[in-house]
């Protein structure tokens, strides 16, 4: 694989861990390091790159680290207000992405956050596009 090719970043199959919520598409280096997205750029850790970089699925799930509503945005899409999430994983990398649904006054740091797949729609049809959610269950 090149490292001009690109990579999913989710796929609908979970984890072991997390079988029902969909599995983030990272990356593990020959040092341990865990990251995401995948790349074969290099390992940020250190600096190994090429095939000492594997593809592995992280469990889409982590705890809420920080957020911030956003009330202003240059672009019609998404719609304001709306709440982006920065989220340590279990699998240990912290991604940030969109919060569904896009405001939730109940969140709180440290919440469970869990991945889900949402159909956003574009000039032509929806596409999948993966957003988390407060694991309701999951306790704080």
């Amino acid at each position: 694989m090149t490292s001009a090719e690109r990579h999913p970043l989710f796929v609908a199959t979970g984890t072991e861990q997390v079988p029902d919520r969909p599995a983030l598409v990272g990356g593990r280096c020959t040092c341990g390091h865990v990251f995401f997205p995948m790349q074969t750029y290099g390992c940020e850790k250190c600096g190994r790159y090429g095939g000492h970089l594997e593809t592995t699925p992280l469990a889409g799930r982590g705890r809420l680290i920080a957020f911030a509503q956003v009330h202003l945005h240059a672009r019609p899409e998404p719609k304001v207000p709306f709440t982006v999430v920065a989220v340590a994983l279990d699998d240990g990398p912290i991604i940030r992405a969109l919060l569904n649904p896009p405001v939730d006054p109940e969140l709180r740091h440290g919440d469970v956050m869990v991945a889900e797949i949402v159909s956003v729609p574009r000039e032509v049809g929806t596409r999948p596009t993966l957003r988390l959610t407060r694991n309701a269950t999951g306790g704080r």
